[in-house]
């Protein structure tokens, strides 16, 4: 495979990549800011919020609205949230397949919070590949479009960043592996990325846009271990 780039690692993000949760947390999220005469589009959403953690939400709303969330809040939009979770979250189709055959090393970096994390892995069924090769926003001072959380993820597997493989949906995930020095791939299969298939801004910067996880080893089939 001569030209092709060294990959010793394969960085997972977990929302949109993982498990398809995007468009369940923001429809969750607009509804209940609603409750809060505080009223955002999906589009909205999909722009500021995307790939970011709790606290810079919270950070942009009161920026761009000027409202301060009570603590009790999150703490309801949580609550909503992992119900909704337990209703309708499922994981990508054909990941689980692509990641038992991974050649490198893998982990998981994420913006969500721990316990949402853990809750999402359990419901999927994906919670048994990701035993200890798991980061998330809470261990870092900067999260995404800042390269800490992927750096971070790296230096725990003892990998050097150049030779990381980021998969991301968002556009401020790529920025974040970009920041890094890894190389990045963007995923669009996610539901609530269904409009960005053959548009100019599919790729973000990502080294490569895909749609399945079917794709991922037509792709990069020396990332595959040998039958």
């Amino acid at each position: 495979m001569s030209g092709q780039k060294s990959v010793q690692l394969v960085i997972f993000d977990c929302d949109g990549v993982l498990i398809d949760s995007e468009v369940i947390s923001a429809r969750m999220l607009v509804a209940e800011l609603a409750n809060r005469d505080v009223h955002i589009t999906m589009d909205y959403v999909a722009h500021h919020f995307l790939g970011r953690s709790y606290p810079v939400v919270l950070q942009q709303i009161r920026k761009e609205f000027g409202i301060d969330l009570p603590p009790e809040f999150e703490t309801h939009y949580r609550a909503s949230l992992l119900n909704a979770f337990e209703k309708g979250l499922k994981p990508i189709s054909g990941v689980r397949g692509v990641i038992e055959r991974l050649k490198p090393d893998y982990c998981l970096a994420t913006s969500s919070s721990p316990p949402r994390l853990a809750k999402s892995l359990e419901i999927t069924g994906l919670k048994d590949l990701f035993t200890d090769r798991t980061t998330t926003a809470s261990e870092v001072t900067h999260g995404k479009p800042a390269p800490d959380l992927f750096l971070l993820a790296a230096e725990k597997r003892g990998i050097d960043p150049v030779d990381c493989l980021v998969i991301e949906d968002s556009e401020n995930g790529v920025k974040a592996g970009l920041a890094a020095g890894m190389q990045v791939w963007r995923f669009i299969g996610g539901s609530h990325l269904k409009n960005l298939v053959n548009t100019n801004d599919a790729s973000a910067g990502a080294a490569r846009v895909f749609t399945s996880f079917d794709e991922f080893y037509r792709l990069r089939p020396d990332l595959r271990q040998v039958d």
